[in-house]
């Protein structure tokens, strides 16, 4: 499951505009979401191997060449079915767990 919800929060992050890695990995910390770039890397390999991301090579004032990522269409519509699932998990989790507080 958190594999899902990570892939749901990267490519949120992505489909803003094109984004270098490590400035995904500070708005997820931001998000109180600790990921690695050992985490955080596979997981953009896996999705652009998959056609939901693509990338292009930037130059950068503090260095070589930066590669940033953006969302493809594809991508995009995968997001779109990974927020229903998500609304949907939410929405089941809340039902299930309605009853807890007022019960007590």
């Amino acid at each position: 499951m958190r594999r899902g919800i990570l892939e749901l929060c990267v490519l949120s992050i992505i489909s803003e505009e094109p984004i270098y890695p490590s400035d995904i990995i500070d708005k997820l910390k931001g998000s109180q979401l600790i990921v690695v770039e050992g985490t955080l890397y596979p997981l953009l390999t896996r999705l652009k191997n998959a056609e939901l991301l693509t990338y292009s090579w930037k130059e950068s004032s503090k260095g070589p060449p930066r590669k940033y990522y953006e969302i493809t269409e594809a991508g995009h519509e995968f997001l779109k079915g990974l927020l229903v699932t998500w609304n949907e998990l939410v929405q089941a989790v809340e039902n299930s767990t309605k009853n807890i507080l007022t019960n007590e």
